[in-house]
């Protein structure tokens, strides 16, 4: 695993655009530059690793585009050695942004080929979430509460049994829509029956697929 200085050049390029399209949250920012985005992808890929895009990983699925990663993470306002859900792996490459901001990771992915490379990745880096293999779409309640609940694919409606997962205080983050685009959701968890649901604009993500192994 390479990571040159021609890599972290086109990172800090891919962090400025980042940045340009509105992220500001420097932790987030700090941690797309550190992680090789390469080593998650198709080695066909990697000469695009630092374009502003998504690509695809195997499985039908995709390593979603950074200004996404980047979205998604800063909807979640992530504090040091909060407790977060991820439905769906996929690379890999969204849970080491969140282990790199000092989260707790518990990581669910579906497909098996993507769940071995994942964690093969993962700790080749160093990195040590909790990951495991089966139908994301039912969280994971044996290690219930989660303070914040990441969903990384698209949701035909607001997942009800991810709300039960969910701390009071805690805020999950899907994009919900049956189409080709979803609107992205931030849900904040008032108390056991009240959320707070705000609508983040569209983006495109692959659906998300339940009752599978």
């Amino acid at each position: 695993m390479i990571d040159s200085y021609k890599h972290k050049g086109l990172r800090k390029k891919l962090v400025e655009e980042i940045r340009r399209k509105g992220i500001n949250d420097e932790r987030i920012l700090s941690a797309i530059e550190k992680i090789p985005r390469h080593y998650f992808m198709d080695s066909s890929f990697e000469s695009f690793a630092y374009q502003d895009k998504p690509f695809p990983i195997g499985a039908g699925q995709t390593i979603s585009q950074p200004y996404t990663v980047a979205f998604q993470t800063e909807l979640l306002e992530i504090q040091p050695k909060d407790k977060v859900l991820e439905i769906g792996t996929g690379s890999g490459y969204q849970a080491s942004i969140l282990l790199e901001m000092g989260a707790r990771v518990y990581t669910i992915e579906r497909h098996r080929n993507l769940y071995n490379k994942a964690k093969k990745t993962l700790e080749k880096m160093g990195y040590s979430p909790k990951i495991f293999y089966g139908d994301g779409s039912k969280g994971l309640p044996a290690y219930t509460p989660f303070d914040k609940i990441l969903v990384t694919a698209a949701a035909p409606e607001i997942p009800k049994e991810l709300m039960k997962q969910l701390s009071v205080g805690g805020i999950m983050v899907v994009p919900v829509g049956t189409g080709d685009t979803q609107i992205m959701k931030q849900i904040r968890k008032k108390d056991k029956d009240n959320f707070i649901d705000t609508s983040c604009g569209y983006f495109r993500f692959v659906p998300m697929l339940s009752n599978k192994t």
